[in-house]
C-alpha cells in the first residue's frame, strides 16, 4: 500500500532588533571679546591647589552563597569570584539531589514449581472468579471476527472462553481465561517466576518465545511454544499476571491455543496474534472526589425596629 506524505510549509519570519548604545562627549566651546589693556598686576602669590578628597575606597562585595544547578555547575554573581567547594561537598543552603530511584532487579525464572504449586506451598487461598459483576479489575479480552463466547466444561473455572467454531482446522482455535483471588501473604515477584513452568510441562514442549517482567505495571510471565495433544500438534500462548486492585491481589492466566504450523497453514494465526497482543489487565480507576457540599444561605440581616410615634403607647 502507498502512503502519500502531505507537505506542509511553514514559514518563519525572524525580526531582530538591535540596539546601539553609544556616548556622546561635547566639549565646551571656547570664547574670547576684545579688552582693553590693564596695568601690569602684582604677580599673584602661587596658589596650591588641593586635591579633591578621594572617595572612601568601596568595601569589597560579599561572595553570594553558590547554588548548584542541575548540571552540576556553580552559578555565580558576575564579577565575585567562585567560591571554592570541596569535592563532594553541599554547599550551605543548597538542595542536596533527590537519590535516583533503584530499578528493580530482573526476575529470575524458577526450574521447578509451578505458580500454583508456589502458592499452596506459602498458604495462599486461590477463589475462582466470575465475569458477572466483577469489577475489581479491566480485563480486555479481544473478540476476533467469527470468534463467539462458548461454554467450555473442559476449562475448570473458566472466567471467559471464546472460540472461532467456524475454522476448518482439525482443532478449533480458542482462547481462555480465569481469574483466582489470592487470599494470603507472598511475594508477586516470586510467584511470577513459576509462571513458564506449567507449560514446559506438557508433552514435547518447545519453547518459541518468552519474557518475564512487568505488564502494564504488575509481574507478569509470558511464553509461546508448541506441545503435543493426542495425534495433534499444537501452538499455545499463555500469560500469567498478578495485578492488585486496592489491598486486594488476583492472578488473571490468559491461554490462547491453536493448530501448529506444521499442519498446514492455520487461518486462526491473525487471529491468535490479534487476541495476544490486545489483551489488558488493569486496575479501574480511582472514582472521582466528590464535590464540595454547597454553601449554607445567609439569612439577610434584620430590619431594624420602627420608632415610636408620639401620642401612641409603647
Amino acid at each position: 500500500m502507498t502512503e502519500s506524505a502531505r507537505r506542509w510549509r511553514v514559514l518563519s519570519a525572524g525580526v531582530a532588533a538591535g540596539l546601539a548604545g553609544f556616548v556622546s562627549l561635547a566639549g565646551n566651546t571656547a570664547s574670547a571679546e576684545p579688552v582693553l589693556p590693564m596695568p601690569p598686576a602684582p604677580v599673584p602669590s602661587p596658589v596650591v591647589q588641593q586635591a579633591a578628597p578621594l572617595a572612601p575606597a568601596a568595601a569589597p562585595a560579599a561572595a553570594a552563597v553558590p547554588g548548584t544547578s542541575s548540571l552540576g555547575v556553580t552559578n555565580q554573581t558576575p564579577g565575585v569570584p567562585a567560591a571554592t567547594v570541596p569535592t563532594g561537598t553541599v554547599p550551605t543552603g543548597a538542595v542536596p539531589a533527590a537519590p535516583a530511584a533503584v530499578p528493580q532487579p530482573a526476575i529470575v525464572p524458577a526450574t521447578s514449581g509451578t505458580l500454583s504449586e508456589f502458592l499452596a506451598e506459602h498458604g495462599v487461598k486461590m477463589e475462582p472468579q466470575v465475569a458477572d459483576n466483577f469489577t475489581a479489575l479491566n480485563i480486555v479480552l479481544p473478540m476476533p471476527t467469527n470468534w463467539t463466547k462458548v461454554p467450555d466444561p473442559n476449562v475448570p473455572n473458566a472466567f471467559a472462553v471464546i472460540a472461532d467454531r467456524t475454522s476448518k482446522d482439525l482443532y478449533t482455535p480458542n482462547a481462555q481465561v480465569v481469574v483466582y483471588k489470592l487470599i494470603g501473604d507472598f511475594d508477586p515477584r516470586a510467584a511470577i517466576s513459576h509462571g513458564y513452568v506449567d507449560s514446559q510441562k506438557l508433552l514435547g514442549w518447545r519453547t518459541t518465545d518468552m519474557a518475564m517482567g512487568d505488564f502494564y505495571g504488575f509481574p507478569s510471565s509470558f511464553i509461546e511454544g508448541s506441545y503435543t495433544e493426542g495425534s495433534q500438534v499444537l501452538n499455545t500462548s499463555r500469560r500469567h499476571v498478578i495485578a492488585t486492585s486496592g489491598d486486594d491481589r488476583y492472578l488473571v492466566s490468559l491461554s490462547v491455543n491453536w493448530s501448529a504450523a506444521n499442519q498446514g497453514i492455520s487461518a486462526a494465526a491473525d487471529a491468535t496474534d490479534a487476541i495476544v497482543s490486545g489483551f489488558r489487565v488493569s486496575a479501574p480507576a480511582p472514582a472521582p472526589a466528590a464535590p464540595p457540599a454547597a454553601p449554607a444561605p445567609v439569612a439577610p440581616p434584620a430590619l431594624p425596629a420602627l420608632p415610636q410615634l408620639p401620642g401612641l403607647p409603647g
